[in-house]
Order: structure tokens, then C-alpha cells, then sequence
């Protein structure tokens, strides 16, 4: 891969199955810059544990925090899957200085829900991560894959999009096929979009300290 990015002049996100240790295991993803250098690994952080999706089996929850890489082309925070619904690893990563969210993920139907659960479960999916978009005031680059597994009972629903910091399409892939697209991102007019809604200007966080509570009972 680092060759790869190398001879290509492009920054590569991979994702791998991290043995840590016997029996100790994360998601992960690489980053290898434009030039194949390799800047570090984010480790993800929240692990589902659902129907055909036993990853609380399999993977230990990433200690390495969230994480911004400097590449040669844009600073950007990488959050995989499951990460994808939480704002609080969105907003943490945007504060640190990405310019762009990448969420490398996995998400699929059961084969037997009907096609309106199918697209609740789409749309809510797409919109959380645009809503990530404009509270932070950055692009967002959601990929997912396509395809059949577990003997054609969980079909991948693709769907990948770039959103920019309005929540604006300026990509969505199909539900069926492979595909690679170019979109261009100027990551100059974050500042532009952050000025007319000054979101993180105008945050209390004075009055934050509620949120690393599990719940809050007031009776």
C-alpha cells in the first residue's frame, strides 16, 4: 500500500484486522501519505455488538483516542463505522483540525426487511453523518462497501457519499455496484462556511461537563 500511494501521489486509508497480541484485536485503519510515508493508525473506538454483527467478540475498543493525520493534501480525522452515529467523535476530531471526516464502513440490510425499513435505515445512516458535516463545518466522506455475505442473508447497502460542510451532496454512489468516482474538495472554503455559521464560535462549553455522564437522572 505504501508503495502503492508512493507511485500514485495519493493518500490511502486502509482498513485491517490489528493483531495486537494473541487474542487481542482492534479494527484499524493506516494512513499512508501521498509520498507512501506511513503517519499512524486510529483504532476504533465504539464496537457494535448486533445481529450478524459480533464484533464486541472479536475486537477490543481502540485506546489510542481520536486522531488527526497531517497529509500532504489535507489534515483529515478518520472515525470507522460504528463511530459513524456517535457526534461526540465527530465534533473531538473536527476540533482537533480536520478538514475532512473519512468513515471507512461496513453497513448492511438483513435480506428479509422489506424495502421502507431498507430506506429509514439508509437515510438515517446518510443523515447523521451530514449532520456531522455542518455542525463541524467540514466535508465528510462516508464509504461503504456492496455485496452479499452469510449465505446471501446481509446484503451491503454501498450508498458511499461526500457531503460538504452544509450537508450538500456532492456524491452518492449505488446500493449495487463497486465504484471509484473523483470529487474535488476545497478545503479552503471551511472557513467560509464556519464564518456564516459560527457553530464552534458560539459552543458553551462552560456548560458541557453533563455529557461523560451514562445518563443523567434528575429524579
Amino acid at each position: 500500500m505504501s508503495k502503492l500511494a508512493k507511485e500514485l501521489g495519493v493518500v490511502i486509508i486502509s482498513s485491517l484486522f490489528e493483531k495486537r497480541a494473541e487474542g487481542l484485536y482492534h479494527n484499524t485503519t493506516a494512513v499512508l501519505d501521498a509520498d507512501g510515508t506511513y503517519l499512524g493508525k486510529y483504532r476504533k473506538m465504539h464496537i457494535p455488538d448486533d445481529p450478524a454483527y459480533y464484533e464486541k467478540f472479536y475486537f477490543t475498543p481502540g485506546d489510542l483516542g481520536y486522531k488527526v493525520f497531517k497529509t500532504k493534501l489535507a489534515t483529515i480525522g478518520i472515525l470507522i463505522c460504528w463511530d459513524q452515529w456517535y457526534p461526540e467523535a465527530a465534533r473531538i476530531t473536527s476540533l482537533m483540525g480536520a478538514d475532512i471526516l473519512f468513515y471507512p464502513t461496513a453497513i448492511g440490510w438483513a435480506a428479509s426487511q422489506d424495502d421502507a425499513t431498507n430506506t429509514e435505515q439508509y437515510n438515517a445512516w446518510q443523515t447523521i453523518q451530514r449532520s456531522h458535516a455542518v455542525a463541524n463545518g467540514v466535508h465528510v466522506v462516508s464509504v461503504n462497501r456492496v455485496g452479499l455475505e452469510q449465505g446471501n442473508k446481509m446484503k451491503f447497502w454501498g450508498g458511499s457519499f461526500i457531503s460538504n460542510p452544509f450537508g450538500t451532496i456532492l456524491y452518492q454512489a449505488s446500493h449495487e455496484k463497486e465504484e471509484s468516482f473523483v470529487v474535488e474538495i476545497d478545503t479552503a472554503l471551511t472557513d467560509q462556511y464556519r464564518t456564516h455559521w459560527p457553530f464552534l464560535r458560539d459552543r458553551r462549553i462552560d456548560s458541557y461537563d453533563p455529557i461523560t455522564r451514562r445518563f443523567i437522572d434528575e429524579s
